[in-house]
């Protein structure tokens, strides 16, 4: 479970100029809504952009406490349910993004991750990785905290990518499907 800050940046998932379809306001008091996934803690969130601005999908923009670019507010939390088919489609790529580019981090939880209880390891809980797999990741990191995914795939053989089965768990977790929230704060 790791620790996250505030959010800082945001990956925009989608953007949707007239804000959403169900919004029964009079077309001239829609605001553009960006949806987006925030880079720390992979919060989703509804962004207002400033007049004028438009954004991309997959574009980084900031949102911290400082003076901002692109954004004039955070709505707020969004729900995974209310993203659009673009966000959702997006998203994956965004995450497998924040993943790559926190590289250390994620490695970090592999070679700190402890057991749930007496018949489960934490190790357990990532998509495609059993008993087998669990045993192989702790009998590793014994010799040698590992120090890359690369590391990772070399040591445990037949072991599922851990980029992918990263994202697969974060994404699981952002639909609420999971029980345990290992790197999401929802």
């Amino acid at each position: 479970m790791m620790q996250r800050q505030k959010e800082e940046e945001a990956i925009v998932l989608d953007f949707l100029l007239h804000g959403y379809m169900d919004d029964k306001s009079p077309a001239h008091m829609k605001t553009p809504i960006g949806q987006s996934i925030g880079t720390n803690g992979f919060t989703l969130l509804e962004l207002v952009p400033k007049k004028g601005i438009f954004l991309q999908p997959l574009e980084r923009v900031y949102i911290g406490e400082a003076k901002r670019e692109k954004i004039h507010h955070i709505n707020g939390k969004l729900k995974y349910e209310r993203l659009s088919s673009t966000a959702k489609a997006e998203l994956e790529h965004a995450i497998a993004e924040i993943v790559k580019l926190n590289e250390k981090d994620f490695v970090e939880f592999f070679n700190k991750a402890q057991p749930l209880s007496t018949r489960m390891h934490i190790f357990e809980l990532l998509p495609g990785v059993g008993k087998k797999h669990m045993m192989e990741l702790v009998e590793e990191r014994r010799e040698a905290d590992f120090n890359s995914f690369e590391d990772i795939k070399k040591r445990v053989k037949l072991m599922p990518d851990p980029e992918k089965v990263l994202v697969k768990r974060i994404i699981k977790e952002l639909k609420g499907e999971e029980k345990h929230n290992l790197f999401t704060s929802y």
